[in-house]
């Protein structure tokens, strides 16, 4: 029998060929070389690996991504996006050849359609999809494909931009759809499944693992948002956005949302919304048509080693865990259960906070009235606060389709007058607009700019606390530009 073998120091290994291991051993320096041999039993079919096959002991994907494409739909969005107009006549396009457009002559605009593609995940038979807010923000016109190639136009149910999910309600019954499973449960390392439509793809599906959890990357262009994402490597591109991210039980874990990348493109992580803010979300919308949304009241920063390596010494803070009460908002949740600035936040219902993330998710579950259980340490003691959770306007009542988000149909970003221009202007206070956003009712009024806003509805408005808390129809907005010149305006339907 052909043998081979190899030394390595006094002992060595050497596999023989047809499953014969032959041992040399030697005694020393002159020392005798026996060779021992013996068989090797071997599973054919594993070749030279050693560990047996356990069907119930891998993951095998199938099952999940069978199923859950057929819920996975594919959403095109219409917008109508007005033309320059191009007036007169232009001899250099005569001399090309080139067509020339005249406009109507009695300056109405012209419009043409512009297309983009997403995702959506159908949650009920009776036709309820979930997808992303930017995925139809600024839509006229909604068709949803199905997987099973049947298409149909779709009404926009309800929005939420804060934490970019949005719902959309189908003409159509006995459709695939797909369970909620638990965010929370979802292990890092896990596997999971993303399925959408990248590049216009329909169902293409990719797998990959939980690579983190309550990631808070600042993406999403709100001022009020709540990030809290699953971030996996499961390929995702543009068009996966809505799409499911699917556990392996074919349940709906997450709506993928966005990736991190200076291309545009996959380059090795993605980012879905967990399903414990879509189904709160989701279940507001079609229940009250408008999120329910209760708000702590405070501004904090989390107690990392950041923070005690700047500010831990002078606070008398030492150790690293929760989230430093900064500041409470009056009249708010955390303010009436008599959390105050310097305390620090550990646990909310029992659960460890150790950063905005978090903190963010367990909050944005809850309605107004809504009651959490704090553990807020103060003078180095733990202590449990129970708190009533209020929304933006202070109130524990729910709010209704009718209310105002003030901020958000102003169309802006925004920051309280500070107090040397409110000094110049000859004012108690004020917001200004920092910024101006296409579609809002400042576009719409021609607003600029750098003006400071003081009533709104006659109502005075001396901090952007006081603009948030608002939730009355706006009908009249009252300020002064920074070179002194006042300004009003009246919106008229």
């Amino acid at each position: 029998m052909k043998k081979a073998f190899l030394f390595l120091g006094a002992i060595a290994v050497a596999a023989a060929a047809g499953g014969v291991t032959a041992w040399a051993v030697s005694g020393g320096r002159g020392g005798e070389v026996k060779y021992i041999e013996r068989e090797v039993e071997r599973t054919p079919a594993l070749g030279t690996h050693f560990t047996s096959y356990q069907s119930d002991k891998y993951p095998d994907l199938t099952y999940a991504a069978e199923n859950a494409v057929k819920a996975v739909v594919n959403i095109e969005a219409i917008q109508q996006v007005e033309m320059p107009q191009r007036r007169g006549y232009d001899p250099f396009l005569e001399f090309f050849g080139i067509p020339q457009d005249y406009g109507y002559g009695d300056g109405r605009p012209r419009y043409r359609e512009q297309r983009a593609g997403g995702s959506g995940v159908i949650i009920s038979k009776d036709g309820y999809v979930v997808t992303n807010n930017h995925v139809v923000d600024g839509a006229s016109k909604l068709r949803v494909k199905l997987n099973d190639g049947r298409t149909f136009d779709a009404r926009l149910v309800g929005t939420d931009s804060a934490t970019d999910v949005a719902l959309l309600k189908i003409d159509a019954d006995d459709l695939p759809t797909l369970p909620f499973g638990s965010s929370d449960a979802l292990r890092l390392g896990e596997w999971v499944l993303a399925i959408g439509s990248p590049f216009d793809l329909q169902s293409t599906i990719t797998a990959g693992i939980v690579s983190a959890k309550a990631r808070n990357l600042g993406a999403i262009p709100n001022d009020f948002r709540i990030e809290s994402f699953i971030q996996t490597d499961a390929a995702v591109n543009p068009g996966n956005s809505g799409g499911a991210l699917v556990n392996t039980h074919g349940e709906l874990v997450g709506i993928n949302t966005l990736i991190k990348s200076q291309t545009g493109s996959y380059i090795g992580y993605s980012f879905a919304i967990p399903e414990s803010i879509v189904r709160k979300v989701v279940v507001d919308l079609k229940e009250y048509g408008v999120v329910q949304r209760a708000m702590l009241g405070i501004m904090f920063r989390p107690v990392d080693q950041d923070f005690i390596d700047s500010e831990g010494e002078e606070l008398g803070i030492k150790e690293i865990g929760g989230v430093y009460v900064a500041g409470v908002t009056e009249g708010g949740s955390a303010s009436e259960a008599g959390i105050r600035k310097g305390d620090v936040i550990v646990e909310i219902d029992g659960l460890k906070i150790n950063d905005a993330a978090t903190l963010q998710e367990q909050i944005a579950r809850h309605r107004p009235n809504d009651k959490v259980k704090l553990s807020v340490k103060r003078d180095g003691d733990v202590k449990q606060i129970d708190v009533t959770l209020r929304n933006k306007a202070g109130k524990t009542e729910l709010i209704t389709k009718e209310d105002v988000d003030v901020v958000e149909a102003l169309g802006g970003k925004f920051a309280d007058a500070g107090t040397k221009l409110c000094r110049e202007l000859d004012i108690r206070g004020g917001v200004q607009v920092v910024g101006v956003k296409q579609g809002g009712i400042l576009s719409r009024a021609r607003v600029k700019q750098g003006f400071v806003i003081t009533h709104i509805n006659d109502a005075p408005v001396y901090s952007l606390s006081d603009m948030e808390r608002m939730t009355e129809k706006i009908r009249s907005i009252d300020g002064i530009y920074p070179n002194g010149r006042s300004a009003s305006y009246m919106l008229v339907e």
